[in-house]
């Protein structure tokens, strides 16, 4: 790089980098600041897909919310309705001191609509555990 001292004839049509090198630094310090708040997440346990299944006498407790397309959603194969999602959940979970909840999604369903299920959940004091593909139609889940 280099700098001219003064002392030429003549003018000097160099331009002050100094500055432009300033106001990009300032730029980048404030993108590097802004773009970390900008992301939102929830946090979601997945389960083990290498878990055993249990012997086919034993009683599962799990309770299973799935979202199909047209918000219609089912839990543990039992319809419910969108406007009583959130009620439902209550009478469920308010009993049960293990507030454990399964969501499986159709692969055509709205994201949205997936969301607004583990929303009511979570109002309802209910704690998402995994979130899963919902199988396919000739398929055992």
């Amino acid at each position: 790089m280099g700098m001219s001292v003064g002392g030429s004839k003549g003018f000097n049509s160099e331009p002050n980098m100094v500055p432009m090198i300033d106001i990009l630094l300032v730029l980048l310090i404030i993108f590097m600041m802004i773009i970390p708040m900008g992301r939102k997440a929830f946090d979601v346990q997945l389960p083990d897909p290498t878990a055993e299944k249990p012997p086919p006498n034993q009683k599962v407790n799990q309770i299973v919310l799935e979202v199909l397309p047209g918000e219609t959603y089912l839990i543990n194969k039992a319809p419910v309705a969108k406007s009583e999602l959130y009620k439902e959940m209550k009478k469920i979970y308010d009993p049960r001191p293990e507030k454990i909840l399964f969501v499986r999604g159709d692969p055509n369903v709205v994201y949205q609509d997936v969301i607004y299920g583990i929303d009511q959940a979570r109002g309802a004091g209910v704690k998402v555990i995994g979130a899963t593909p919902r199988a396919p139609a000739g398929a055992n889940p």
